[in-house]
């Protein structure tokens, strides 16, 4: 395999008009993602609609829609409006200005708050919640507390304190120019109108589905330039400092611009580039990855250009010494990033294949634009510096180290086995969580709004108990109620639900003596949308939507599996009726253990082909199982961190693990890669491996300083899950050449198969 790869890429440096053709090739095809990505389906569907003949048209109508739209509290923008006078004079009129004022807005097509609910009196005449504005105080206090009582408002549009309202706003969008502008507008509109009543005092914060991803959408799009031009700047800046000479930089800096480049402009075609990790992760982890690739091929070619050689004979060689230890770290690296694709979230899918694809291109061009580079006039200076560089100076004393190690392998080898086994027990106390805040920036407006809502209205997240009945129950028997009611009683006992709200309470709040759920008669005196909201007896179902804090849903397991339990007693209680949790919130509490099945099967499917292919690679089983050690250490050292901070599992957490995964076992490889040559020298196998780290370890040090470096630049990002995912790869990187300078080579000189003399 050596010699075909060998064969293969020095084939390619004799070749350099070869090379210039397929770079030209990949970058035309990622310059074509960048400016049109569907430039070729476009052209396809084109060519095939004017061989198609044109398709009749569809005659068949589609079943006529209900004559009545149910009332929903969905809303694309919420205003959390907060102050202690809305039920005064003065507040009212500023209250009903700012609405009037959000709505004559183009881009706005209705705002629902608690002055327009629908009427739920007996008769249904009008009757507003707030009076007029020249009301006397008494009538104020009366409407207040007629607020609270009414179960579509209290939870719903007003917190119980009735210091917190919310106005739910419906966009136009056929009339929204740009995204930004219509959360910017409905802020200016309301601070406008809110002005011109000086007398009341109000605060507003805007959430909702339309500013949260809006803000997501920010965090990234400032991320994405800011984070990059410092990390690449951080990078270049270790790289001088650490090679001594800038032409060695500048070329090592061409495979991995090319790289993210190339990976960047190709994921379009793909239509992933809106993966919250495409954009400010993956860029720094392709230029990581590339840079150590890199790296390691520039320390040999700079060598052997400083013992002499010419600049075509320098790479060639240098290809001939670590092209195969690059092949193998891409690949290995490839498996552990392509182990995300079993994952059952898309993000981590997405991700997974965005990782694979890039390390993949970005291997293609350390192998053709590095050799080719050292070809030009820029090879001509390459080796100025080498042998001045920190790392080089300073070498002799680290490589005491590896002395010291083999002195006590016994001792090294224990400890390494007993710091993985300590630090893995401590990372099996993980949980998995998700939270929504996490995808924002913690200090941004749609963040601190979730808080606020967290309090005052027991959440922004809505899910819902949904029941169903047979064909032996009547659309009006008693027994729904009745349900609904021990429904009810099971939501209202968990602190952690808020605000249950079902046509039961509804019926509740209506006048009268007696109980709900003799009340069945009364149900046609609901407004027809306010009733099909919660019930449709056509489909024989009904449901109860209560509201979900965002306190992370593994708050919510404990709760929502008393609820399923009391609901499955309510179910044997009532044969006829079926009863069950759903929503998002439900969803996410059954589907977050998945994070620990993805990071189980990630983990695990790598971890074999990755060792698998190191046993086949080196032809020895024992070679792979000693390399488990150095690659387990530091992955165990980065959950030990994350539970001793208190941290969750979460998705991000299940990508960092894999892809460090993937970026720790590069070391080793390349460690392990020496070792074999210098085995095959020298029969002593304690010199074999002093010679491997003399020959490697200058390269390993300087990748991992350069690495760390990358990663801790975005642990200065706004977005919290790019904080944890380089917070773990800086950790995971620097523990794993801790591994792979102390731990391997204990566990090569007490293991490993001396090979024997020739």
């Amino acid at each position: 395999m050596s010699q075909l790869f060998n064969r293969a890429t020095l084939w390619m440096v004799d070749r350099p008009k070869l090379v210039w053709g397929l770079l030209g090739t990949i970058s035309i095809i990622a310059i074509l993602g960048y400016w049109n990505p569907r430039f070729l389906v476009e052209a396809w569907d084109a060519n095939e609609g004017r061989r198609l003949p044109p398709s009749s048209a569809n005659t068949t109508q589609s079943p006529a829609a209900p004559d009545v739209d149910p009332f929903s509290l969905d809303a694309d923008a919420v205003l959390v409006v907060q102050s202690d006078a809305f039920f005064s004079p003065a507040g009212a009129t500023a209250l009903r200005d700012i609405v009037s004022e959000l709505e004559a807005a183009d881009y706005v097509r209705n705002v629902l708050w608690m002055d327009r609910v629908p009427i739920m009196n007996i008769f249904g005449l009008p009757e507003p919640l707030f009076p007029r504005s020249e009301a006397s105080a008494e009538r104020f206090a009366n409407a207040q507390q007629k607020a609270l009582d009414n179960p579509l408002v209290r939870g719903q549009l007003l917190s119980a304190d009735a210091k917190t309202l919310l106005m739910m706003v419906q966009f136009d969008y056929l009339f929204i120019e740009r995204d930004q502008a219509c959360v910017a507008g409905l802020r200016e509109i309301f601070e406008r109108t809110a002005a011109q009543h000086p007398e009341v005092e109000l605060s507003l914060e805007i959430t909702g589905r339309v500013p949260i991803y809006l803000d997501i959408m920010k965090t990234r799009d400032e991320n994405v330039v800011r984070y990059q031009l410092i990390g690449y700047g951080m990078v270049l800046l270790m790289s001088v400092i650490l090679f001594r000479g800038i032409w060695a930089v500048i070329v090592v800096a061409i495979a991995p611009s090319l790289g993210v480049f190339w990976t960047l402009g190709i994921l379009r075609f793909l239509e992933l580039q809106d993966n919250p990790f495409n954009d400010v992760v993956l860029p720094v982890l392709l230029s990581m990855v590339g840079l150590t690739d890199g790296v390691h091929l520039m320390v040999q070619i700079r060598r052997f250009r400083a013992e002499g050689m010419s600049p075509k004979e320098a790479a060639r060689e240098g290809i001939r010494h670590v092209g195969l230890a690059c092949f193998l770290t891409s690949l290995t690296t490839a498996i552990g990033f392509g182990s995300l694709l079993l994952a059952d979230h898309e993000i981590v899918e997405e991700f997974g294949l965005s990782c694979t694809i890039g390390v993949l291109l970005t291997f293609i061009a350390v192998v053709t634009s590095i050799p080719l580079a050292c070809n030009t006039w820029l090879g001509k200076w390459i080796h100025k510096g080498h042998s001045k560089g920190i790392i080089d100076q300073h070498f002799g004393r680290i490589s005491l180290v590896i002395d010291y190690v083999l002195r006590r392998t016994k001792l090294f080898c224990g400890l390494g086995i007993g710091l993985t086994c300590l630090f893995l027990a401590v990372s099996l106390t993980l949980r998995p969580d998700e939270r929504l805040a996490n995808l924002l920036n913690s200090h941004s407006e749609p963040a601190l709004a979730l808080k606020t809502m967290d309090v005052a209205m027991g959440g922004l997240e809505r899910s819902n108990v949904r029941i169903f009945w047979n064909d032996q129950v009547a659309a009006d028997s008693p027994e729904i109620l009745t349900v609904l009611g021990e429904i009810h009683r099971i939501l209202d006992a968990e602190s952690l639900i808020g605000h249950p709200l079902s046509v039961h309470s509804l019926l509740a709040s209506l006048p009268g003596d007696g109980r709900t759920e003799d009340r069945m008669s009364m149900l046609e005196l609901l407004p027809p949308p306010l009733k099909r909201a919660f019930f449709r007896p056509e489909d024989r179902n009904a449901e109860v939507m209560f509201r979900v804090q965002d306190l992370g849903i593994a708050k919510y397991g404990p709760v929502f599996e008393r609820i399923e339990t009391k609901l499955a007693a309510v179910s044997q209680a009532h044969p006829h009726f079926s009863v069950w949790l759903e929503g998002t919130a439900v969803n996410r509490w059954k589907n977050v253990y998945q994070i620990v099945v993805d990071l189980a099967t990630s983990l695990g499917t790598a971890s074999v082909i990755i060792f698998g292919v190191l046993a086949v690679v080196y032809r020895s089983l024992r070679i792979g199982l000693i390399s488990i050690l150095p690659n387990v250490f530091p992955l165990t050292v980065a959950g030990a961190f994350l539970a001793v901070t208190g941290q969750a599992l979460e998705l991000v957490s299940v990508c960092a693990f894999t892809v460090c995964l993937g970026i720790a076992v590069d070391d080793t490889i390349h460690f392990l890669t020496r070792f074999e040559e210098e085995r095959q020298r020298h029969t002593d196998q304690s010199r074999a491996i002093r010679e491997a780290f003399t020959g490697v370890g200058t390269a390993l040090i300087m990748t991992t300083v350069v690495l760390v470096c990358g990663f801790g630049t975005v642990m200065f990002s706004d977005a919290r899950d790019h904080k944890i995912f380089a917070t773990m790869g800086a950790i995971t990187i620097g523990s794993a050449l801790f591994g792979d300078l102390v731990f391997l080579p204990a566990m090569l000189a007490r293991f490993a198969k001396p090979k024997r003399s020739q």
